[in-house]
């Protein structure tokens, strides 16, 4: 799990960045909000994050003096200005990537992408799964299959994976088939067949399951109630 910062004077701002989190089940652990660079300083020393979101206009110290102040760390900068000089002063100090105001849900994934890539945890074998995961979740995903493919068995692998996320891997490729069919039904107004196809779901009555598992609602349910 990756533990993270957020240091930015608007509330609406940290929210955002929480949700998206949590929408694409990305193992990021918020371990503390700032809302001025002393308060950044302050937390970064004392919980040693592997990433900070990082604001550029803060009271007291801004993004670039906290930088300055703190190294080795990952940050991802957020900022309302599109300035030139402001991305090259920002990746000159170290800077991983540059979100710009208001935060977009796709530039958001891509930034945490390219800081972290899929290092998500401490373990490198546990990384290699979660990538995989996630560029092939749509497939036909087995335990004894994964094993195979990184020559352990399935009983290790079950075990070091759960001992990392919490859960274990066929849960954890249906909570991205889920978070994938939400964004299916509501942005793309898919289908609900559609959806359990693009899905990896080769029958409804498996979507409808795990949805209902996953969502406390029918798929019907969940789009009359974003509707």
């Amino acid at each position: 799990m990756i533990r993270a910062i957020i240091a930015d004077d608007e509330q609406a701002v940290a929210s955002i960045i929480c949700h998206f989190i949590e929408k694409e089940y990305i193992p990021i652990k918020i371990v503390g909000m700032a809302t001025d660079g002393r308060q950044a300083v302050k937390l970064i020393r004392e919980q040693q994050p592997e990433l900070v979101f990082l604001d550029i206009q803060m009271p007291f110290m801004n993004g670039f003096e906290v930088m300055q102040t703190v190294a080795d760390t990952h940050f991802i900068i957020i900022t309302a200005y599109e300035s030139f000089q402001y991305a090259q002063q920002a990746l000159r100090l170290g800077a991983c990537d540059i979100i710009l105001k208001p935060i977009e849900y796709k530039q958001f994934i891509q930034a945490i992408t390219r800081a972290i890539g899929w290092k998500f945890t401490s373990n490198k074998a546990v990384n290699e799964i979660l990538e995989y995961l996630h560029l092939n979740y749509t497939q036909k995903i087995s335990l004894s299959q994964l094993a195979t493919m990184f020559y352990t068995t399935p009983s290790h692998m079950a075990k070091l994976f759960k001992s990392y996320m919490g859960i274990s891997i066929i849960t954890y490729v249906h909570q991205l088939r889920i978070n994938e069919a939400k964004r299916l039904l509501t942005e793309q107004r898919c289908s609900v067949k559609e959806t359990a196809e693009r899905t990896g779901y080769d029958s409804l009555n498996n979507f409808y399951k795990y949805f209902k598992i996953h969502t406390g609602m029918t798929p019907a349910m969940f789009t009359q109630k974003d509707g």
